[in-house]
């Protein structure tokens, strides 16, 4: 009797273990799954556009629902065959969707691209296999975030034309996204459009002023983050160009721009904050300090057209008022002596 006791207690015991076991692996499963990051990318892609799309797609991180895509570096057409063709290298086979043609409010955009005249490099990468979907971009997002309220993250690359045009279409909608990542501004340092603009705000001021104003969370990577060790340099473009397809593919499409910096006389270095931009966004990690700010994006034509000013949470100003929502995140110290070098493991992987 004493052993059936012992061996009915043996079973119950080792039915229990396996019972909870089975429970412990599906709320590790669910679990995992919760966390899952739903995005979409919105870029109007040149090169540095296109080195971002494969850094997303390689990295593993982020489930990618759609790419859309707007006039900016390249008009749209071109930039969603770039689009396409990025990523296809990456073996991505996320969908892509046509954007914004002019700016918001009908104002024309002008394609200015110092990556050359495809946004590529100009070296006859563009030949992807897939077409863009027929869906206009803004609907795609609209949907996109009707089905998913409170999860999507939008990573914004370009001018905000789309995400301002799809505020204004369906806004009740896009309160429910959960995040919008912006690269653009100068951050607290100096433009590159003009001495205090960046372009991504520049080409579309409307459009950036409508975001800022949303409500929606915003996080913005300024251009003072491209600088000193997060400039990727001619050695490091070799190395690049050594690592993989990925690698030969992007070190190609910066070609222009190395021609372009060297006619400035600032050979041997370049930036790329699309690609560090989208560092943040997938690795949080990269990021080790932020500010919270009141971003104010000035739309006067004149000589601070473009410039956004931030006003610094607990900083006290000796004249202006500082009594304001804080309605941005901004994006101060990154693990920029990284940044190279998680790049080039993530995009050297075997797709």
């Amino acid at each position: 009797m004493l052993m059936n006791k012992i061996a009915k207690f043996f079973i119950l015991s080792m039915s229990m273990i396996a019972i909870i076991s089975v429970n412990a692996y599906a709320v590790k499963k669910n679990h995992n799954h919760s966390e899952s990051r739903k995005v979409i990318i919105d870029t109007d892609t040149g090169a540095d556009d296109a080195s971002a799309l494969i850094l997303a797609a390689k990295s593993g991180k982020i489930e990618i629902l759609g790419v859309t895509v707007l006039a900016g570096n390249v008009d749209v057409e071109q930039g969603t065959q770039n689009a396409l063709q990025a990523l296809e290298i990456a073996g991505c086979d996320a969908p892509v969707y046509k954007g914004a043609k002019e700016g918001y409010g009908g104002n024309p955009i002008t394609a200015v691209s110092v990556f050359g005249q495809d946004g590529m490099g100009d070296k006859d990468l563009i030949h992807p296999k897939k077409q863009a979907e027929v869906k206009d971009a803004i609907d795609f997002i609209l949907e996109t975030v009707r089905d998913n309220p409170g999860i999507i993250e939008i990573i914004a690359l370009g001018p905000a034309t789309n995400i301002a045009l799809a505020m204004d279409k369906d806004p009740e909608i896009m309160k429910q996204v959960k995040m919008i990542w912006s690269m653009g501004t100068t951050g607290l340092g100096s433009g590159n459009a003009s001495p205090v603009a960046e372009f991504n705000v520049y080409d579309d001021a409307l459009a950036y002023r409508r975001m800022l104003g949303f409500g929606v969370p915003v996080t913005i990577i300024g251009l003072d983050m491209c600088q000193d060790e997060s400039l990727w340099t001619t050695d490091q473009f070799k190395k690049l160009e050594a690592s993989s397809e990925a690698g030969r593919f992007v070190s190609a499409s910066f070609s222009s721009i190395m021609e372009f910096y060297a006619s400035n006389n600032s050979a041997g270095s370049v930036m790329n904050c699309d690609a560090l931009a989208m560092m943040c966004a997938i690795y949080p990690d990269f990021i080790t300090k932020t500010i919270q700010a009141h971003g104010s994006c000035i739309i006067d034509k004149g000589e601070a057209y473009g410039q956004v000013i931030f006003y610094q949470k607990g900083f006290t100003y000796d004249v202006v008022s500082n009594d304001f929502e804080y309605n941005v995140v901004l994006v101060n110290k990154i693990k920029n002596d990284e940044y190279f070098k998680r790049y080039k493991k993530i995009v050297s992987r075997k797709n």
